[in-house]
């Protein structure tokens, strides 16, 4: 692969960011049909009701109001669709309930959706809203996993007579309780992956239309992929995917959570039918605490057996995962893949893991930036470092002796998984190495003389990544001289126009400004995975690169044939393609315009399913100061080295790291959904939930270590999720070693907010 001005390893700056930055992104908020009505959708205030009665005759007669939708309106719709349900260990399916789109006889968390309203104008459809009378009669109901386990804890769905969705695991007592009760040692820990809301800078917003001509539906939403989102919506709307297109424009920030079908979106279809008016509807932040989908939710006891040098010899994981009321998309699949990867970098023979996931009267949790994953590294490398406080090794050490070495590669996890490649010491060792991990004691001492506590944290991961569906596009030569790549990812802000611009140069040798790339639309864009699990480069520009050179081979015979020369004498260079050796070329919008120049000869298609998943891995190391008087932490320095497997662009991938760091961070000091017993969010706005800031962060020390990956033909390992992986166990375990130094503190839950931090150091400072 020959170096090229702008192609593969290049650190170009985004080509969509000039658009973004000077205003001219177009988001689904900014569509606006001509005569659009709006909706507005009520919601309930109690976590857990039996509605006796809805009248809604005083809305509909509101000035201003065109339509107001309750449960019996919409009965012929189907249900919110849950495409990942999960089977108990008899092979008995998980009791699974109805996910109406509008509630129906009972509401189960805060924010249910009622009724929708569609009025002339917001505000209309908010006054009529108001008066909607809805006879609740209000139940108790059950918060928290723990809670909804108890045998007095109301039942969130009556007709089950239990909370426990599911039951299931991976592999048996039988397989590691021998090894515990003759290990040399055990070690445990009891910990909560606190329960986050994803807040992305834009809200979910939706725009439904139908063409009584053809009977087709137009759905405009930000998603992370219209190819999904239009099989699963055809199926709850009960109509063909040919009826229904989908678009999506601009998307501002997804995490997971917008991949899913949401009640709003066939109901402002069937709106748009009824009315035979665009109907649009835009949330607000409130709403989307509210009403999209939450992240991780998970209490987790862990146990480790070790031999008398540290080396780990079985693990138990039992994870106890609260679904919220409903079924989400993918809900009951996240703590499950979370379960694979629990053994992480490690070489652990024997594992039994579980997990029961439970209903609670809350909003449902489905996929966040890591799905599962970042909830099983954060329970390991917790357990690893008390593994190595209570065995006196040193916390690299430890590691160090129990990592899957190169020579054990590929290497099969008792999870299931299939390591192919990695050299997890190497990264650990570069990533102490930036750090100056061995002078950490002076700094400490250090800090202790300005009246702070140094804290310094390491983690250690790996994960899965870029698994399953393929994808198949093309990349085509317009008639003006530009490129084009049709392809079933969608990009919500992290650089695809580059990225894959980046590869059509690398065969072309064009200005990646020359690249359009086209994605999010269902009438142009026939087939594709969308965009999740950290898919999107490292399938997308196999597929990406496979139609390049397609189509690079037929522009060659093409020039050759134009220039009068054979194709083997035709290369690229500078938007032009040229005899080598010689003056005489001819640019690409020439070859466009040649007579014989027909479009199949313009258009390279290309198609990649991976074999297999790709895991990238490496080590954080978060070095933090604690003020004793406040709980305040200040992060202070912050160091990276990742195994990608091959670097496409370094400034995009610094990016993905960095965001992601952020948003473990987040949850590892400051963000918490909370719920009171009755099930009021009390968390439901930035006045009472904090999202990490500039000045909760500092600039990370990040490089690479790759390895390429043997699943992968470019070598590439996905690298989105990465950063929310190994960011909350390395923070919160430099909290855990800030206090134990200071005050023998060897425990605290994420979040480690201020006030947690100052009542365990108070508490550690009590008599008895």
């Amino acid at each position: 692969m020959k170096p090229m001005k702008f192609g593969i390893g290049q650190p170009i700056r985004r080509v969509e960011d000039q658009r973004f930055i000077t205003g001219a992104g177009r988001y689904s908020a900014d569509v606006m049909p001509a005569g659009y009505l709006t909706a507005f959708f009520l919601r309930s205030p109690h976590a857990c009701a039996r509605i006796v009665g809805i009248d809604a005759e005083a809305a509909r007669k509101a000035p201003g109001v065109r339509l107001v939708l309750t449960a019996s309106d919409v009965a012929h719709l189907g249900q919110v669709p849950c495409l990942a349900p999960m089977a108990n260990p008899d092979g008995q399916p998980m009791k699974t309930p109805d996910y109406p789109v509008l509630a129906r006889d009972r509401v189960r968390h805060v924010g249910d959706a009622v009724a929708m309203i569609v009025a002339e104008s917001e505000a209309a459809a908010r006054d009529a809203a108001e008066a909607i009378a809805v006879d609740y009669a209000p139940e108790a109901a059950v918060v928290g996993s723990r809670r909804a386990l108890e045998t007095d804890a109301p039942k969130v769905w009556p007709e089950f007579g239990t909370n426990v969705a599911y039951e299931n695991g991976i592999g048996s007592a039988a397989d590691v309780d021998p090894i515990f009760a003759s290990a040399h040692r055990t070690c445990s820990v009891t910990i909560v992956n606190n329960r986050l809301v994803t807040n992305y800078m834009e809200t979910r917003a939706a725009i439904g239309e139908y063409d009584s001509g053809s009977g087709r539906y137009t759905l405009t939403t930000c998603s992370q992929g219209v190819n999904g989102l239009q099989g699963a919506l055809a199926g709850l709307m009960k109509i063909g995917p040919e009826k229904l297109r989908v678009v999506t424009p601009d998307v501002g920030g997804g995490f997971g959570t917008k991949s899913f079908v949401y009640r709003e979106y066939p109901l402002l279809l069937e709106a748009a039918k009824r009315l035979g008016k665009p109907v649009r509807w835009v949330a607000d932040r409130t709403e989307h605490f509210l009403a999209d989908a939450q992240g991780r939710d998970n209490i987790t006891k862990a146990d480790m057996a070790l031999d008398k040098d540290g080396r780990f010899l079985a693990l138990r994981v039992d994870i106890l995962a609260d679904l919220g009321a409903y079924l989400s998309q993918f809900g009951p699949y996240i703590p499950w893949l979370g379960v694979t990867m629990a053994t992480g970098p490690y070489d652990i023979p024997k594992v039994h893991a579980r997990v029961k996931a439970v209903y609670t009267n809350t909003v449902p949790v489905d996929a966040y930036r890591g799905a599962g994953r970042p909830e099983a590294a954060y329970v390991l490398e917790r357990l690893v470092d008390v593994c190595a406080r209570e065995s006196g090794i040193p916390r690299e050490e430890i590691r160090a002796r129990n990592f899957v070495k190169p020579s054990q590669m590929p290497y099969a996890t008792p999870t299931g998984r299939t390591y192919d490649v990695g050299e997890f010491e190497g990264a650990m060792r570069r990533a102490l190495e930036k750090a100056d991990w061995s002078r950490m004691q002076a700094r400490r001492e250090a800090a202790k003389k300005r009246g702070k506590l140094l804290g310094v944290g390491m983690a250690s991961y790996i994960e899965c990544t870029a698994w399953g569906a393929g994808e198949n596009g093309t990349v085509t030569l317009e008639r003006d001289g530009t490129f084009s790549v049709v392809i079933g990812t969608q990009s919500n802000g992290q650089g695809h126009a580059t990225a894959y611009a980046q590869i059509v140069a690398q065969h072309l040798d064009v200005d990646p400004a020359r690249v359009k790339i086209i994605q999010g639309d269902t009438d142009i864009v026939k087939t594709g995975g969308g965009t999740g699990g950290s898919r999107s480069i490292p399938v997308g520009a196999v597929m990406v690169t496979r139609a390049s050179e397609a189509l690079a081979e037929q522009l060659r015979k093409l020039a050759a044939e134009a220039l009068e020369a054979a194709a083997g004498d035709i290369e690229f260079s500078d938007g032009a393609a040229r005899v080598i050796g010689t003056d005489r070329k001819v640019s690409f919008e020439d070859i466009a315009k040649l007579p014989q120049a027909k479009p199949d000869l313009l258009t390279g298609g290309g198609d990649f399913t991976p074999p297999d998943a790709t895991y990238p891995n490496g080590t954080h190391v978060c070095e933090l100061e604690i003020d004793p008087l406040t709980g305040e932490t200040e992060i202070v320095r912050y160091t990276v080295c990742d195994d990608f497997g091959m670097t496409l662009n370094p400034l995009l991938l610094a990016g993905q790291v960095h965001g992601g760091i952020a948003q473990g961070v987040g949850q590892a000091l400051m963000e918490q959904t909370v719920y009171a017993p009755d099930g009021q969010l009390l968390t439901a706005s930035f006045m009472d939930y904090q999202a990490p800031r500039a000045q909760n962060l500092v600039a990370v020390d990040f490089e690479t270590r790759n390895v390429p990956s043997t699943t992968n033909p470019l070598g590439l390992k996905g690298a989105g999720e990465a950063g929310s992986i190994g960011s909350t166990p390395a923070v919160v375990n430099a909290v855990i070693d800030a206090l134990e130094n200071a005050c023998g503190i060897t425990s605290i839950d994420m979040p480690a907010t201020p006030a947690r931090i100052f009542e365990a150091i108070a508490g550690a400072s009590r008599p008895g």
